[in-house]
Parts: C-alpha cells; structure tokens; sequence
C-alpha cells in the first residue's frame, strides 16, 4: 500500500469541518457572567498597581544605593585628603600637636 496525498478537495473539506467543529463549540460556551468579569478586572487592576508600585520600591532603592556609593566615594576621597594633609605638616605643626597632646595629658593627670 502507497501513501495516497489527499486532493485539494479532500484538504478544503477537512478544513471546513474543523472550522464548523471550532464554530459549534465557541457557540456552546456560557456567556460571561458581567459581575465575574468585573471582578477578574479588579483583581486585574490591584496585581498590576502592586506591580507598579513594586517598580517604583525597586526604582527607589536603586537609586538609594547609588546615591549611597557616591557618598561613599566622597567620604573615602575626603579621609584621603586628610590623611594626604596631615602626612605634610610641617615639622612646626607636628611639634605643636605633640606639645598640645602632652599639656592635655598633663592636665587630665591633676
């Protein structure tokens, strides 16, 4: 026995069946009840401002912690510069620090 190719004819008769078959059971479904699809709409509309309102959370916090790196970056910098500033004092300054550190010492002693 040989494969037999079904005939346009054939294939534009099974076609037209499944698109009767698709046609008699969309008719056989219930109609939509109004108060179900209005509450599937409200239960639509809370999870997507949920969702919103979870992009926005994350938004913020993304922005939070890039504010917070920079701040960080900046506090870093600046205790460089201070310890780059006390590294060039001068021999004076380093004499006037110590004397201050010894008389504080010596009154706290009293």
């Amino acid at each position: 026995m040989a494969y037999k190719e079904p005939s346009f004819k054939d294939r534009a008769s099974l076609s037209a069946d499944a698109k009767q078959r698709a046609l008699e059971k969309l008719k056989a479904k219930p109609p939509l009840d109004p108060e179900v699809v209005a509450q599937r709409l409200a239960a639509r509309e809370v999870k997507e401002a949920a969702e919103a309102q979870k992009r926005a959370d994350k938004k913020a916090a993304i922005e939070q912690a890039k504010l917070d790196k920079i701040a960080k970056a900046e506090e870093a910098k600046r205790a460089a510069e201070e310890a780059a500033q006390k590294a060039q004092m001068t021999d004076a300054e380093k004499k006037a620090a110590r004397d201050a550190k010894y008389a504080a010492r010596k009154a706290r002693k009293k």
